[in-house]
């Protein structure tokens, strides 16, 4: 038996097959094919549009695909989700999709565009977000390039954002948030249901998760002698609690520890003074909780 996964074609390429990669899945592609081949005999890998991932987990064509939340409620779909990947590093950090106009109209809310033209890749999002605003507006699918529709070709754009600064430079002014999303591992149903397939998605979860837990974290391990062990536990950060092992000489312990990338270049040499011999620093693929 195999599960039948979607990897995401397009932006979300190269940072999912990065996660996968930590979690100890090594995917290789192809120009020449939309089949990557993956190390675990199980697994079946599809490269999809993030776009329409969604539907064609829904109707079985895939068992399982990682997409936006975005895509999933566009296109409506009756999927699991079996878990939301979310990390503050580009294409799985949230993203917003908003409402914007340009900074020389004199649209300022939702309201104001009451019979105007919007212009959208997300059309029956948008559609949705209107009608609960009691909004009539005429709502234009966008191939791309959305923010230079506006003035001429659409009054307002729903476009995807992370920082803002995209609609800035295009002298486009955010109005209102229609939508807040992020990457998720979504399964079919029946797939969901059946014993093998749901056991094979949870174990992918954990380590996903754990790969992300370990994003900008590195382990460190040190050896100290035990009348010291005071004042090096008292350098490391607050609410961290490290494995303190006994060595074969009973004078000195072994310290190990789970600390912020950023944080370690300060911490070292501050744990040097504190009486620490053998500090190795180390990197981590995944944190398990």
């Amino acid at each position: 038996m195999k599960l039948k996964l979607g990897i995401p074609k397009g932006s979300l390429e190269n940072a999912t097959i990065d996660l996968f990669r930590r979690a100890g899945f090594n995917i290789t592609t192809s120009t020449r094919s939309y089949f990557p081949a993956i190390d675990d005999p199980e697994i079946e890998c599809m490269l999809i549009r993030a776009q329409e991932m969604a539907r064609y987990v829904e109707d079985g064509v895939l068992d399982a695909g990682l997409t936006g939340r975005d895509w999933v409620e566009e296109n409506e779909a009756q999927v699991e989700t079996v878990a939301d990947l979310v990390y503050a590093k580009q294409s799985f950090g949230k993203v917003r999709w908003v409402l914007a106009a340009p900074e020389a109209s004199p649209y300022r809310t939702v309201e104001d565009l009451q019979g105007k033209i919007i212009a959208t890749e997300l059309v029956r999002t948008t559609e949705r977000y209107l009608a609960s605003k009691g909004v009539k507006a005429r709502v234009e699918f966008s191939w791309g390039a959305t923010e230079v529709k506006p003035p001429e070709l659409a009054d307002a754009i729903v476009e995807v954002t992370e920082t803002g600064s995209s609609l800035r430079a295009n002298k486009l002014r955010i109005l209102e948030t229609v939508l807040e999303s992020n990457t998720q591992l979504i399964a079919n149903c029946g797939a969901w249901r059946d014993d093998w397939k749901r056991r094979k998605l949870e174990d992918i979860k954990l380590l996903l998760e754990g790969a992300i837990s370990a994003l900008g974290k590195v382990g460190l391990m040190l050896n100290v002698r035990r009348e010291d062990l005071p004042a090096v536990i008292n350098v490391l950060p607050a609410l961290k609690n490290p494995t303190i092992s006994q060595l074969s000489d009973e004078a000195w312990v072994a310290v190990n520890t789970i600390l912020e990338e950023t944080t370690v270049r300060s911490i070292i040499p501050r744990l040097k003074d504190a009486g620490a011999q053998g500090i190795v620093e180390y990197p981590l693929n995944k944190i398990v909780m």
